[in-house]
């Protein structure tokens, strides 16, 4: 097993941008959301380019998350979605150069996995930080978690399909692949993959309740969706680089 982090990092920043231009687009949030994501995703992208430059540097990688911090952060100060928008092209790019420099090279479908997986990291963590805005800016319209949500009900089932596709986590469930734990992760990875479509769907159906305390609750089960997403996700990935 092993995964690289610094990938992980790049694809999380990127999808967590990609979805904060696509909430963003309605002007119904306030301005101190813009700055937290920014600045948050900003701060992922250069904790990325530290473990890639200790650890296995990609230029253009590494190059890609300078870039989308910088943009981040000019964006925080001017609030110029375009930027963001090309901060999140080049963040893309980044995980491109990442899957093409990586053992699987020739593989295109490693790339739709890494391509694919960060705008589902980037959805689930969006999810989350927007269900938390609500406490910030209550008068905030449902319909853009709900968005979301629906977003990520449409890429879950992608991101399952690309981690089963031979050679993928099939052959981690039927033994042919030995995942040092007498199969447990690949078990263990099915069930995240389940609970983040079960949770993503509790949230949805919790939003059509009228009072106030469904977005708490919504936003509750976001917590839940996260983890499960990541474990989707990441035990994949550990397991199939190997």
């Amino acid at each position: 097993m092993r995964l690289d982090a610094a990938t992980v990092m790049l694809q999380w920043a990127s999808g967590g941008m990609l979805f904060f231009v696509f909430t963003m687009r309605s002007g119904e949030i306030s301005v101190g959301y813009g700055k937290l994501l920014r600045a948050v995703y900003a701060a992922i992208a250069v904790i990325g380019v530290v473990l890639g430059a200790a650890f296995d540097f990609v230029l253009v990688r590494e190059a890609a998350g300078v870039c989308l911090a910088a943009l981040a952060l000019v964006a925080f100060a001017r609030r110029d979605t375009r930027l963001d928008w090309i901060a999140t092209l080049l963040g893309f790019v980044g995980v491109a150069a990442a899957a093409l420099a990586s053992d699987h090279t020739a593989d295109a479908l490693w790339l739709a996995r890494l391509l694919v997986g960060a705008a589902f990291l980037g959805l689930v963590s969006d999810a989350m930080l927007l269900g938390h805005w609500y406490l910030v800016q209550p008068g905030m319209p449902r319909k853009l978690l709900n968005q979301l949500t629906n977003v990520l009900l449409v890429v879950w089932p992608i991101e399952i399909l690309v981690f089963l596709l031979p050679t993928g986590m099939i052959s981690v469930l039927t033994g042919e692949i030995d995942d040092g734990w007498n199969g447990v992760l690949g078990w263990f990875w099915l069930a995240c993959a389940a609970l983040t479509g079960v949770l993503a769907w509790f949230t949805r159906a919790a939003l059509r309740e009228r009072s106030y305390s469904a977005v708490m609750a919504a936003t509750g089960l976001s917590y839940l969706a996260i983890l499960m997403g990541f474990g989707t996700d990441l035990i994949a990935r550990a397991l199939l680089m190997a």
